[in-house]
Formats: structure tokens, sequence, C-alpha cells
């Protein structure tokens, strides 16, 4: 018996990528401009970021992203001193249905957009040595012990995303942007209740020195059933999650040079300087020190153009 071979249509195609950071920036961060003959894709994790396009100005908020297309000249930086976190993906693409970025250009990403750009960070990190957020991040080079299938699934998700923002047909515009901010991509998860309310409740009181008993009560749960939520939603346990949330907080506030580390040790509760420095390092490993130096140094080299690449 013979079978009729169908083949499958292939709208849009990526086969190279470039570049793909994940930056800390600095409050006054600002790149002067460049063009390049490939695609770029900017999302902001955190904070605001003002971009021109060819002359026309965008202002981006946490959620949104907006694509520079080949030889188009752009630049961009923080906005309103809010120290973004912004994931940078540059790619070559030929295919005629990337027009429709240049006329649809920025884009507040959905539910489902956001859920497929949390995978594609998510093989991202998986995919690279070093890690697309480390400071030595200069250029694309294969993890040795990369999960099965890392690379070619940071292609599937990318045409994926690609494909859903085509087929919505319309810029979503800052009025229609819903009013709700997005979780931060790099830890998207499916949030319960639970988890939710829990995580919500520890950074509005991330200077006190909770404890898992203390938050069952509060939220009427078992510790089992807290514990589970919450490693559900942030892969953690609940008072690393907590330590977790206590050192991203004092990234951003060194980021934004507006206290010192003593300072910035007290607002988040810890016991001594020493204390914060030593849980500090021991899950960025660096010092708030290093820590600081490498965002500015950092920034500096963006300026050279694609972010540090060339």
């Amino acid at each position: 018996m013979s079978y009729e071979k169908f083949e499958l249509r292939e709208e849009l195609a990526i086969r190279r990528m470039v570049t793909f950071f994940y930056r800390e920036m600095p409050k006054d961060y600002f790149f002067d401009g460049e063009r390049h003959d490939f695609w770029e894709i900017v999302y902001v994790d955190k904070g605001e970021w003002d971009v021109t396009v060819d002359g026309d100005p965008f202002h981006l908020e946490q959620g949104d992203l907006v694509f520079y297309g080949p030889n188009e000249f752009h630049r961009g930086g923080a906005a309103q001193k809010s120290s973004p976190n912004v994931i940078i993906l540059t790619f070559e693409c030929d295919s005629p249905a990337m027009d429709y970025f240049g006329v649809h250009r920025v884009f507040r990403l959905d539910e489902k957009e956001r859920a497929v750009f949390a995978s594609l960070v998510k093989a991202g990190f998986e995919a690279f040595d070093p890690p697309i957020d480390s400071p030595k991040m200069r250029s694309l080079h294969r993890r040795e012990d990369a999960p099965f299938g890392s690379e070619q699934l940071i292609r599937n998700h990318l045409e994926n995303l690609l494909i859903h923002l085509i087929r919505r047909k319309a810029i979503t515009t800052a009025a229609e942007k819903p009013a709700e901010k997005p979780a931060s991509a790099v830890k998207e998860n499916i949030a319960t209740g639970i988890a939710t309310e829990a995580i919500e409740y520890l950074k509005a009181n991330i200077a006190e020195d909770l404890t898992v008993d203390e938050l069952c009560r509060r939220f009427q749960v078992s510790r089992t059933q807290l514990k589970a939520a919450i490693r559900q939603q942030t892969g953690l346990g609940v008072m690393e999650a907590f330590n977790h949330m206590k050192i991203e907080r004092a990234k951003l506030l060194i980021r934004e040079e507006m206290l010192n580390y003593t300072e910035i040790a007290e607002l988040l509760g810890y016991s001594s300087i020493h204390y914060f420095s030593r849980q500090f390092k021991k899950l960025t490993n660096m010092t708030p020190t290093e820590y600081a130096r490498s965002v500015k140094l950092r920034a500096i080299d963006d300026q050279s153009g694609c972010w540090g690449l060339f």
C-alpha cells in the first residue's frame, strides 16, 4: 500500500542566533545606538525602558517587547531611573512574514505569549556557558552538558512566539495595555492561590524575620501545602525563596545607588552587613561590591555595539 506524503509548510524559520542576554541595568544606563543586519528583540522583564527606532520613540514597561528590524537604527536605555532588567535576543530570519514586525513593533505579551517566552528564556539558561545572565556572557558558547535539545527548543519557542504575535494582526498600544503588571518572565510559572498570596506577603514584609509556621497560621494551610505551593511556583523551599527575594531586592537597590551597603542590609532585615555580604555572595557568587562593579563595567561595555558583542 502506498502512502502520499504531505510536506508541511514552513512560514518562517530561525537557524542562527547572534546574542541572547539577560541584563540587569543601572538606573542611568543609556545606549547611544547602532544598526545591524539582523533582527533584535528587547523584552522588559522589570522596570521601564525608552527606545527610539529610526526616529520614532517608544516607552516600554514590564511585560512589553519591542522589535528592531535589520539595518534600523535604534537607541535607548533605562526610563524613570527604574534600574530595569531586560532580555535581548538577536537572530537572523529572512522570511517575508517578518515584515509584519516592521509595522507592528511593540507588544504587551498576553498570558499565553508570556508562557511561551518564559519557556524560551528557560531554554536559553540551559543552553549556553556562561549562562545568559552572567557578567561574563559576551557571545554565545554551547554548554557541553546542556539538556538534550536545548538549542532546538530555543528555536522552536522563538518561532512559536513570532507566529503567535503575527496571528494577532494588531499592535497593542499603550492605551490598550492591561492595568496589571505581568510576572517576571524568568520566574513565570502557573501560580496557585496559596503561593501567589504567600509570595506577595513575603515581598511586602521583606525586612521581617518570618517563619514557615507564621505563614501557615496566616494563610491557614499546612506546612506541606505551603511548601508544595511555593516549590511549584518557584522551584525553591519557602525560606530559600524568601532569601532569593531579599537578594533580588538588594541587587535592585545597589543598581539604584541611593543607599550604601549598610543601609541596604538594614532595610532588608539582615543582622549585620557581614551576614548580608555572605548571603549575597552565596546566591550570586559575587560580593555586593563586585556586583556593583560588574553592572557598571557591563553597561560601559554595552555601549560598544550590540550589547558588547563587537
